[in-house]
Formats: C-alpha cells, sequence, structure tokens
C-alpha cells in the first residue's frame, strides 16, 4: 500500500518511520519532508497547502492512504477535497478541524458539552477586549489567546493586566499573528500542570493513546516564550490509570458526541491539551492531529502496527482493532533548535554528528527544521530542527539515551532544554 503523509516536520519523520515499519506499507512519500524523511521515506517537492497537486499526486501514484500532519492543510479542508476525489484519507472535515482552526469554536463545544474548561470570554475588537481587561482586578493572572492558528504561539500567559493589554494589542491591533487574531479569548489562568491525551476516532470509536507531556516554555524551568515545544516524554506518570479513565469519559467521549450534535462528526486525532488543576483535568485546547513533539515518543513506544490503525479510522472500522501494545519502557524526546528560536534565527549552518547519534542503542533522530544542501550535507532549516528521542528502562534512563545522543550532535549555535521529563523524575 502506498502512502502519502503531508508535512516537513518531526511528527511527520515519526510518522513516516513508524508506517514504514508495517508489513503492509509499499512506497511512503513525504510531502514536502525534510532531511530526515529523504533517508526513511521519499520526499515529494510539493507544499502542505497545495491540495490539488497533492490530489493530483496521490492519484499519479496509486496512494491509498494519505495522512495529514500539520493542522493548516487539514482546517483548509485537505480531507474534503481528497474524499471528494474518492481518495482514502486520515483526518477531520474542514468543518470539524475548527476544534483546533478556532478557539472560540473550541471553547463553545467544551461548554456546550459540560467538559471543565477555563472560564472565558470571547472579543471581536481589541477595544471590547480591553474594557472587558478594565474590569479585571490588577493582580490576578490571565491568559490572552488569537483564536485562529498561531503556530503554537497565539498564547499569552500574562502576569497582570497591563500585560494581558499588551498581549490585546499585539494580537488585535498589531495582528502580529494576522487573521488568526481578528478575534481574541480571553480566559482565567488555570494553575497546574499540563498534559497530553491524545486519541485515534472514527467518530464511533475512541482508541486513546498513552499520555504525554510536552514542554512549551522556551527554557529550563518552564521559562521563557512559548514555543512549539521544547521536547516531550511519554508515558506521564501525572495521568495514572484512574485520571485516563476520567478523561476518556468525561472529556474525550463528550466531545466526540458534541461534535456529531454540532453537525461536524469528528474523525482522526483528538488532541487534548489538559491541565491537571488541584480541582482535576481541564481542557486548555484541543488539537486535531498528532502533537508535535509527543508524536516522537508515542510513536518510539507503539508496538501495533500504526498503518492498520490509521486505515480503520479512515474507513470507520476502528472496532476491528485489537488493543493497542506498547513498549513498557518510557521514551523522552529532547528538541534541539536554531539559535534564536522562538524568534529570527539563522539557516544553512551543516549538522554533524547525526549519523553517530542514530548508532547508538534505543535512539532515534527526527528531522523537523533540516535539509540537504547542493552539496549534500544536511543544514538547520527551520527553528526546531530535531527530535533526539530515546528509550530506557525508567524515565531517568530514558532521559539519558536522549541526551547521550544530543551530545554527538552539533551546529553553529545548536541549544536545547536540558530538562526534558524532569518534572516525571521529580
Amino acid at each position: 500500500m502506498n502512502i502519502l503523509v503531508v508535512g516537513s516536520g518531526g511528527r511527520e519523520h515519526a510518522l513516516a518511520w513508524k508506517l514504514a515499519q508495517s508489513p503492509k506499507a509499499g512506497t511512503i512519500y513525504v510531502a514536502p519532508g525534510n532531511a530526515g524523511t529523504a533517508i526513511d521515506a521519499q520526499n515529494v517537492d510539493i507544499a502542505v497547502d497545495d491540495i490539488a497537486a497533492l490530489i493530483e499526486f496521490a492519484q499519479a501514484n496509486s496512494v491509498e492512504l494519505t495522512v495529514v500532519g500539520p493542522e493548516v492543510p487539514l482546517v483548509a479542508g485537505i480531507v474534503d477535497a481528497f474524499k471528494a476525489k474518492g481518495l482514502r484519507i486520515f483526518g477531520p472535515s474542514g468543518p470539524a478541524a475548527e476544534l483546533e482552526g478556532s478557539k472560540a469554536f473550541c471553547k463553545q463545544i467544551l461548554q456546550d458539552a459540560g467538559i471543565p474548561t477555563a472560564a472565558f470570554a470571547t472579543f471581536d475588537n481589541p477595544d471590547e477586549a480591553i474594557d472587558y481587561l478594565d474590569q479585571q482586578p490588577e493582580y490576578e493572572p490571565i491568559v490572552v489567546k488569537a483564536d485562529g492558528l498561531a503556530a503554537g504561539k497565539g498564547v499569552y500567559v500574562c502576569k497582570n493586566r497591563k500585560e494581558a493589554i499588551q498581549a490585546v494589542e499585539e494580537i488585535g491591533r498589531d495582528k502580529i499573528f494576522g487573521e488568526a487574531g481578528d478575534r481574541i479569548i480571553i480566559e482565567e489562568c488555570l494553575n497546574g500542570q499540563e498534559a497530553s491525551v491524545l486519541a485515534i476516532t472514527d467518530g464511533n470509536v475512541i482508541i486513546p493513546l498513552q499520555p504525554a507531556q510536552d514542554h512549551k516554555p522556551a527554557l529550563d524551568g518552564d521559562k521563557g516564550p512559548n514555543t512549539g515545544g521544547m521536547g516531550a516524554y511519554c508515558p506521564a506518570p501525572l495521568v495514572d490509570e484512574q485520571m485516563m479513565n476520567w478523561i476518556v469519559e468525561k472529556v474525550l467521549v463528550p466531545t466526540v458526541h458534541q461534535m456529531k450534535r454540532a453537525g461536524c462528526p469528528f474523525s482522526g486525532v483528538l488532541y487534548a491539551g489538559l491541565m491537571i488543576t488541584p480541582g482535576g483535568p481541564k481542557v486548555l485546547e484541543y488539537n486535531v492531529r498528532f502533537g508535535d513533539p509527543e508524536a516522537q515518543p508515542l510513536l518510539m513506544r507503539l508496538q501495533s502496527d500504526l498503518l492498520e490503525i490509521l486505515v480503520a479510522a479512515a474507513d470507520c472500522k476502528l472496532e476491528e482493532i485489537e488493543p493497542l501494545k506498547w513498549d513498557p519502557r518510557p521514551a523522552v524526546c529532547v528538541v534541539m533548535a536554531s539559535e534564536g528560536y522562538p524568534g529570527s534565527y539563522e539557516k544553512g549552518h551543516f549538522i554533524t554528528g547525526l549519523e553517530e547519534a542514530d548508532q547508538l542503542e534505543d535512539v532515534k533522530v527526527f528531522h523537523a527544521g533540516t535539509s540537504v544542501t547542493s552539496g549534500g550535507q544536511v543544514a538547520n532549516s527551520g527553528g526546531r530542527v530535531l527530535g533526539v528521542t530515546g528509550l530506557g528502562d525508567t524515565i531517568p534512563g530514558a532521559k539519558l539515551a536522549a541526551y547521550t545522543a544530543v551530545k554527538l550532535i552539533r551546529w553553529r549555535g545548536a541549544w536545547c532544554r536540558k530538562d526534558i521529563s524532569d518534572k516525571a523524575i521529580e
């Protein structure tokens, strides 16, 4: 079975790598891919948002399953377009993808389904948002969000009203996230640790994956600006079996039912970003695809055939899938980034040590922002460059495996957080 993976990040490299392990896998194409997918699959020079070209390629190359990595083409309706041509594709429809595409839509679904979430207010212009903030206590922390897609960066956790007003100005007036800031969400600030619970669903059956924990802030100790994610580990001890069962029953199942009632049934990856508060889990947001970097440790541990699972989900036959099998060992993924990320950064620096790192036992280096130069060398081409992932008998063991590999890899300005998974160890 020929497979097309749409995307170019670490998540897509992990998906292509895992799908290739299926005995049913034929040629695996990745569009547009990166230097790592060029090794584990076959890259195709088509942008993720060129839906017409992707359809044409799938038809011409007998692609029997397309797997969409990033959120942008999902929100743009790639699944609807492929299905209209009779092509099998894994992911939610355009209307269902609004669960991630619009934070206001997501909050409304949560509210209508009675799912625990932060109190919120929605505003169509910055003046109304600032008037609302003027009525809030000066000392209360508050969260300000751009409604639309902002590559994981449209969320401001503000210590006081002054910072919140500045966030509104940047989102709503300065438009630093473009049209994503046409609507602004203001929420109460929840306290606790974050956890990621992903599930695969065909709209009827829900198969939860093991819980993971991402690290959004750029610097050690969860300091600095938010990023797309600086590392992750799986499983997350914070979410025990009892809490996981509660999340499935009180969060995932009601969401799938509410999406049906709203006229946009959900099929694909349902990814709940949760805050584990003193009062229990609350949903911060939903994503509608595999997380990046959560996909890397998740797929490193998954022992079941991913291709079988995704085909069954696309065909609405998840009830036929056997219970998932997992490597009992935890996995830790450390993101190596370009100097300056999440701000501006230089590209084109040659990367050394990749082969040596990949040869370590129980380690896989997933590429994200990499490209191959005309001279055949691998160079950094993005902010988040690599997701170095290790397995270990314990979380400290997995951390050691990942960071042992990190130490072998070099390019000018390379950096990473040094404390990925320490929360679990503590």
